[in-house]
C-alpha cells in the first residue's frame, strides 16, 4: 500500500510539473484544463492518506485516470504531432460548422495558425470553407499551404487545378495536374479534368495522350472513352473515334450524345442505314431530338422517300423552330419539298421543359465535336458513293501491302537467323 501510494505520488507529480512547464513553453492556456484534471487525481490521493481512509474501486481508478492517463495520453498525441491547442480549436470549428456558425469556425482556425503555421489540418480545414464560401483566391492559398506541409496530399493538387480552372487560369490548372498525374498517375477526376481543358484549348494530340495513359488504369470507363472519341473527333481519326464511342456504348447504353456523333460518322463514311438507325436512338435525347430528325430528314431525301423527309423535317420544327428553320433555307436538299415543310410566321422554340426534370444540357466540348461532326458531314455529302469507295479501298490496300512488307521483313530475319 505504502509502495503504491509512493509510486503514485512521484509519477502523477512528475506529470502534473510536466506539462505545466509544457503549457509554460508552448504558451498555451489549454494545458489548464489538464492541469485541473491532474490535480484533481493527486487531491484524491491526497485525502485517501490525509484521512486514512481506503478508497472504493470507482475513485480509485478515477484517481489514476485523472492524474496519470489522462496526461499520458495527451503526450502520446503531442508525439504524433497531435497538440492539445489544435486539437481542442479543431473541435470547436467542427462544431461551429454543424450549427453553420463560418465565422467562429475560421476564428477558431486561424487562433490555431497564431500558434502555429505548419498545422496541415487548419489549412486544409480553412480552405474548404474559404471554397464553400465562394472565396477562390484565399481557398487556393490554403490549399497550397497545406500540399507544402503534406506532399502526398493528392486531393489538394486537384483541388487547387479544379479553383484554378474556375478561374479560367488554365495554363496553371494544367501545369497543377500534370504534375499531380507524374506523382499518382491513376488519379482519375485529374484526368479527366486535364483532357476538359486540353481539348477546351484545341491542344488536341495532348489530349488523346491523357486519356490514353488514364485508360491503363480504367479501361471501363465511359467518359474516358467517350472524351478520347471526342478528342480523335477534333483530330479528323473517325475511325479511331467510332471505336472509342462504341466502346463507351457498350458501358453506358443510354448516351444519346456518343450516338448522334457516331451518326454523323455514319453519314460521313455513307452508311446511311447505320446513321439512320443512330439518329433513331439518337431522338430519346431532348437536346438531340431536333437535330436527329433534321438529319433524318435529310437521309429521307437521300432516299428519295419525301413523304417521311417532310414528318422528320416538320417535326424538328415543331420542336425548335428557331435553330431547324434557319438550318433548312440555308440547305438546298430541301428544295424539292420546302412547299410543304410547315415553317411558323412567328419564329418561337416550341420546346417545354418538366420542371421536375429539367434539361439536360451538352458540355461545351461534346457541343463542339458535334458540331465538327456535322460540318464534316456536310462537306463529305458531296463526294459520291464512288469516291469513298475508292478511299476505303485504298485504305483496305495499304494495310494488306503493310502486312506484306512485315512478312518479308520477318521472312528475312529468320533466313539471316
Amino acid at each position: 500500500m505504502l509502495v503504491e501510494q509512493l509510486l503514485f505520488i512521484f509519477v502523477s507529480f512528475a506529470m502534473f510539473v510536466y506539462m505545466f512547464f509544457r503549457m509554460i513553453r508552448r504558451n498555451d492556456t489549454s494545458y489548464v484544463i489538464i492541469l485541473v484534471l491532474e490535480a484533481m487525481g493527486i487531491a484524491l490521493n491526497f485525502l485517501e492518506v490525509l484521512f486514512d481512509i481506503k478508497l472504493n474501486v470507482f475513485f480509485m481508478i478515477l484517481k489514476y485516470v485523472l492524474a496519470v492517463l489522462v496526461p499520458i495520453i495527451i503526450i502520446a498525441l503531442e508525439k504524433q504531432g497531435i497538440y492539445l491547442y489544435e486539437a481542442v480549436n479543431l473541435t470547436k470549428a467542427k462544431i461551429f460548422l454543424m450549427f453553420k456558425d463560418n465565422k467562429k469556425a475560421k476564428d477558431a482556425l486561424l487562433s490555431i495558425l497564431d500558434k502555429d503555421k505548419n498545422s496541415y489540418k487548419a489549412h486544409k480545414m480553412l480552405a474548404q470553407i474559404y471554397e464553400k464560401e465562394g472565396g477562390m483566391r484565399k481557398a487556393i492559398d490554403e490549399y497550397v499551404q497545406a500540399i507544402d506541409i503534406d506532399k502526398q496530399d493528392y486531393d489538394s493538387y486537384y483541388k487547387v487545378a479544379e479553383l484554378l480552372n474556375g478561374l479560367d487560369k488554365k495554363d496553371e490548372a494544367a501545369e497543377m495536374l500534370f504534375n499531380l498525374l507524374n506523382k499518382k498517375p491513376d488519379t482519375y477526376e485529374a484526368s479527366i479534368l486535364l483532357g476538359d481543358i486540353l481539348i477546351d484549348t484545341e491542344m488536341y494530340k495532348e489530349a488523346v495522350n491523357v486519356y490514353q495513359e488514364a485508360l491503363k488504369y480504367n479501361p471501363y470507363s465511359y467518359d474516358i472513352n467517350y472524351n478520347l472519341g471526342i478528342a480523335y473527333t477534333m483530330l479528323n481519326d473517325f475511325q479511331s473515334a467510332k471505336t472509342c464511342y462504341e466502346k463507351a456504348a457498350q458501358i453506358n447504353s443510354v448516351a444519346y450524345a456518343l450516338k448522334y456523333n457516331l451518326a454523323e460518322i455514319a453519314l460521313i463514311y455513307k452508311d446511311i442505314e447505320e446513321a439512320q438507325k443512330k439518329f433513331l436512338e439518337a431522338v430519346d435525347e431532348e437536346e438531340l431530338s431536333a437535330d436527329s430528325y433534321y438529319e433524318l430528314s435529310k437521309i429521307a431525301l437521300i432516299k428519295n422517300d419525301k413523304d417521311t423527309a417532310i414528318k422528320y423535317i416538320n417535326t424538328a420544327i415543331d420542336i425548335d423552330s428557331k435553330k431547324i428553320v434557319d438550318k433548312v433555307k440555308k440547305d438546298p436538299i430541301f428544295i424539292p419539298i420546302m412547299a410543304r415543310i410547315s415553317i411558323p410566321f412567328n419564329l418561337e422554340n416550341k420546346e417545354q421543359v418538366d420542371e421536375k426534370q429539367p434539361k439536360k444540357e451538352l458540355s461545351k466540348k461534346e457541343i463542339k465535336a458535334k458540331e465538327h461532326l456535322e460540318e464534316m458531314s456536310e462537306i463529305t455529302r458531296h463526294l459520291s458513293y464512288n469516291d469513298i469507295n475508292l478511299l476505303k479501298k485504298n485504305r483496305k490496300e495499304k494495310l494488306e501491302e503493310k502486312e506484306v512488307n512485315d512478312q518479308k521483313e520477318i521472312d528475312q530475319k529468320e533466313r539471316r537467323d
